[in-house]
């Protein structure tokens, strides 16, 4: 076995003594003399030699891993499904209920990069026990503020940041350390579908429990048991495997580290939306996996064109979604189907991407940056933004719901053509994607090492000798 889980908490996860041995079987092909720049994918065997796991329990930890993510989503969503009873219980308006979700998402991006750091460098398994446990506690927590202390509120929710920090950048490397080629991709497909499916069932969980128990408050008081649950699940079943060494070059040596009836009919609208999301982000996932899969074989940049059609194709159809909401419900929730499937057809696929232009020992850090990224430049900020976008048209128009109703749909427009852009920045993915995996690859056979940037050269053999040569001239 991989003895990281006897190393202290937040001591070093693996040693390199721990790492396979050169030439161990279980891979393709002459051991030590592989094809330059080819790298080597262990069959079911030789990845159980490498990360002292079997099949079945590299399977049972990616399970654990799912049902941590979907509870991480079901928890952030929950507060979407009793968002009027809070603003009601708060007195707050649209721009306050859009400030819980900007501190939380604030948080949780200015604590990503931290839990990276740690993650490439210290004991996953415990580093997810310790946040899990905390956000849990914090969760619980927020359900008993009182209503005249709605900025205590902001403040649970900012630190709820801290146990999704380190589950969010740590999670998919350890599956990315256990699985290795089409099965990773098959694996993170079935990670992340919890996104949608844990969305989905947070927003009808929220509205559901609220409406059983009469208060909202024990919306908040269903993760957190789950939350416990979970913590024993890491402890008990998961495992941490060497870093890097399902992709490791046989002979290299191994990698360092660098510096979640009748109540049917009265919550029939919350529900509907509820299973849209489900079903359309199980669909979305598995559909752009598989179709990314397939373009695979005849054109290497399928993953960020399949993600950029995607973005592409939803922004339309949600923009439609919100121009027929008052005239039909229908018409509605079809081009909110459609839409979301579109849209949800990447988010496999970009965790795919972003581990396979990464080295081992510095995904966990990298996994950081993209949420910071991409939620400085997404959901930090945009639901207190549509909120004061909100608020400032409904001052200009005469008190009405038709008001309340017209000002929130002309400032959620904004999304689709976010979208849009966000469809053109995959269209650039495209333009670099071979190179970035390709350097990845030959880093991690140890065919490529770093070296000031007007020295970027790999060592091949060459008539009978060793020979640097330019990256450019193997890429090609």
């Amino acid at each position: 076995m991989a003895g990281s889980d006897t190393a202290p908490f937040l001591s070093q996860a693996d040693d390199p003594d721990d790492g396979p041995a050169p030439g161990h079987p279980g891979l393709p092909g002459p051991m030590g003399n592989p094809k330059s720049g080819e790298p080597e994918i262990p069959d079911r065997e030789g990845l159980q030699r490498i990360t002292g796991l079997s099949q079945g329990h590299s399977t049972l930890i990616v399970a654990v891993l799912c049902y941590i993510n979907l509870l991480n989503y079901m928890d952030r969503f929950t507060v979407a499904g009793v968002l009027p009873d809070i603003e009601q219980f708060f007195s707050i308006g649209d721009s306050s209920s859009g400030l819980i979700q900007t501190v939380f998402i604030s948080s949780y991006m200015v604590l990503a990069p931290v839990f990276g750091y740690l993650g490439d460098r210290y004991n996953r398994k415990y580093l997810m026990c310790g946040g899990i446990a905390f956000w849990s506690l914090v969760t619980l927590g927020s359900s008993f503020i009182p209503r005249e202390r709605f900025w205590l509120l902001l403040l649970t929710r900012g630190l709820v940041g801290v146990g999704e920090a380190s589950y969010s950048t740590i999670a998919p490397t350890l599956i990315a350390d256990l699985f290795v080629a089409d099965q990773r991709s098959r694996m993170l497909s079935v990670f992340y579908f919890a996104i949608p499916v844990g969305s989905g069932l947070g927003y009808i969980a929220g509205s559901k429990v609220k409406d059983v128990a009469g208060d909202w408050h024990w919306a908040l008081r269903v993760t957190p048991g789950l939350g416990v649950v979970a913590v024993l699940l890491l402890f008990l079943v998961v495992q941490e495997p060497p870093r890097g060494a399902v992709e490791c070059h046989s002979g290299s040596s191994p990698l360092s580290p660098t510096s979640w009836w009748a109540d049917l009919k009265a919550l029939a609208r919350n529900l509907i939306f509820g299973l849209i999301t489900c079903l359309t982000g199980v669909l979305g996932v598995g559909l752009g996996v598989e179709i990314s899969r397939r373009l695979r074989r005849f054109n290497p940049r399928a993953d960020p064109l399949v993600c950029a059609a995607g973005l592409l194709g939803s922004a339309p159809f949600l923009f439609l979604s919100l121009a027929c909401a008052r005239g039909s419900i229908v018409a509605t929730y079809i081009f909110i189907f459609i839409g979301e499937t579109l849209l949800s057809m990447n988010w496999a696929i970009v965790a795919d991407i972003l581990l396979y232009v990464v080295i081992p020992t510095r995904r966990s850090t990298a996994e950081a940056f993209q949420i910071v990224l991409s939620h400085l430049l997404g959901d930090a900020g945009s639901p207190y933004l549509i909120g004061l976008i909100s608020d400032r048209l409904r001052r200009s128009w005469p008190a009405s719901f038709l008001s309340e109703f017209r000002a929130l749909q002309f400032s959620l427009m904004l999304c689709a053509f976010v979208g849009a852009l966000g469809g053109a920045a995959f269209l650039g993915t495209a333009m670099f994607i071979e190179d970035d995996r390709r350097r990845a690859q030959l880093h991690m056979q140890g065919l490529l090492h770093e070296t000031g940037p007007s020295d970027d050269r790999i060592v091949v053999p060459q008539r009978g000798r060793s020979t640097r040569v330019p990256v450019s001239s193997v890429l090609v």
